[in-house]
């Protein structure tokens, strides 16, 4: 499988919020690359290059992916439960980046093996001290998975 530890997939169905981020992880630096999907659907196509994302060359498997719960047709923790039982993509490190503090979003995350959950602050200066504070970790402290082929 094609891999690229330092890209992030951005799945983000808020224009607002998808902006936001990218500007912060752009800030921190410690990124490559960005690529932003609005929603479950596409989130799998990119993974799975499928549709749009059939180039694996231009689209490989990021090291690192964000993932907002409340997406329209299939929802963040369906997206993560799929992501987690698939060899191929399992051991990519998926964050709940979400606004919900829903008790029942943080435990079904977590059953889905997610690697962690962050809710979205909101204030723009404590949101991009999040975000930079996941990048220097995951991006710079964290040793990445190896990705089966």
């Amino acid at each position: 499988m094609d891999y690229e530890p330092s890209n992030i997939l951005l799945v983000e169905d808020e224009p607002a919020h998808a902006e936001l981020t990218k500007r912060a992880i752009r800030k921190a630096g410690n990124a490559n690359r960005v690529d932003i999907v609005v929603d479950g659907e596409e989130a799998l196509d990119y993974l799975y290059n499928r549709n749009a994302f059939k180039d694996k060359g231009k689209y490989p498997a990021p090291g690192l992916i964000l993932l907002d719960i409340k997406l329209p047709g299939i929802d963040g923790i369906e997206v993560l439960g799929k992501i987690k039982k698939d060899p191929a993509l399992k051991r990519i490190p998926v964050i709940m980046l979400t606004t919900s503090e829903r008790e029942e979003d943080i435990v079904r995350s977590y059953e889905q093996y997610a690697n962690s959950y962050l809710t979205k602050p909101v204030g723009f200066k404590a949101f991009e001290e999040k975000i930079r504070q996941i990048d220097l970790y995951w991006m710079i402290l964290n040793e990445p998975p190896i990705l089966e082929s």
